[in-house]
């Protein structure tokens, strides 16, 4: 595996370690499910395969993501159907007691309910929560989930959310739905994954325009993303302006690469030293207090 590497490029910058924002635990049922889903994309995909990099048992994950360095990481948990999410939520609070370098993970689906477990996770120190409207297929805006992003912004959480329209659009992705959510809730801390690929440059709006929009890089810049939806060029100026709210995000183990792939990846855009530290580390140390 590829430790060595990753250590050296952290080494290098001289940081403690990284904090990945984006990387996946989750009841090992539901994983294998996610991993056969991945086996099957290249028919659907134009033909562009997705091998899993990591498909290890837990104990070999849990392993090599801590001989990375990675001081801190998730288990982006996800619901696609009403019913999930309070077991998803159980699981990975049991998870994150028996992980401590695991920053306690929940969900959220729009159902009645929501609102009351939404509230049991976060009073039950739940740090960070994972929506994926690609996959639930729902519509962030939805008037069931606006209590809960209402007590998710007060709480100070923040909320890793899949939106943008990549790798195929769904009937909720994009920027408007979250525009939505934003203007009734500006406080809520969402943190967009992949960057909002294909849509950066909306995303990268948004964030202008909102304080606590941030984005993650999970995928975004790697050789396997620039083939399908390549990050404009020209919006690597507004990248730099918003270096303190960009954190990384890998989508360990369920990458198509090594991991140190995405590290370089980053490091190929040429923004910087100070700007590679606070993406990889302190801005993500600085979020959740580490």
């Amino acid at each position: 595996m590829d430790v060595a590497e990753v250590r050296r490029f952290w080494t290098r910058l001289g940081l403690p370690g990284l904090v990945d924002v984006h990387t996946h635990f989750m009841p090992e049922r539901v994983l294998r499910k996610v991993w056969a889903f991945f086996d099957a994309v290249g028919s659907m995909n134009g033909g562009i395969e997705w091998p899993i990099t990591y498909r290890l048992e837990e104990d070999e994950r849990l392993a090599l993501v801590r001989a990375f360095g990675v001081r801190a990481f998730t288990a982006m948990i996800y619901p696609h159907k009403a019913g999930m999410a309070q077991w998803l939520n159980q699981w990975a609070a049991d998870f994150a007691g028996r992980t401590p370098d695991c920053l306690h993970t929940s969900t959220l689906f729009p159902e009645p309910g929501v609102e009351a477990y939404v509230r049991e996770a976060v009073e039950s120190g739940a740090r960070v929560f994972k929506a994926h409207v690609q996959v639930g297929a729902y519509d962030p805006a939805d008037e069931l989930l606006d209590p809960a992003w209402g007590l998710l912004a007060e709480a100070g959480t923040p909320v890793v959310i899949h939106c943008g329209s990549g790798p195929a659009p769904g009937k909720h992705t994009g920027p408007e739905p979250v525009g939505r959510v934003l203007a009734r809730h500006p406080r809520l801390r969402l943190i967009v994954a992949h960057m909002g690929m294909p849509e950066y440059g909306d995303f990268l709006g948004l964030a202008e325009r909102y304080g606590e929009v941030r984005l993650d890089t999970t995928m975004a810049f790697t050789d396997f993303a620039e083939r399908i939806n390549p990050f404009p060029r020209p919006e690597l100026p507004r990248l730099a302006d918003l270096g303190d709210r960009i954190l990384l995000g890998s989508d360990f183990p369920n990458i198509p690469y090594p991991y140190v792939h995405q590290l370089h990846a980053l490091e190929w855009l040429g923004l910087g030293d100070d700007w590679l530290r606070a993406v990889c580390h302190d801005n993500g140390a600085r979020l959740f207090g580490l």
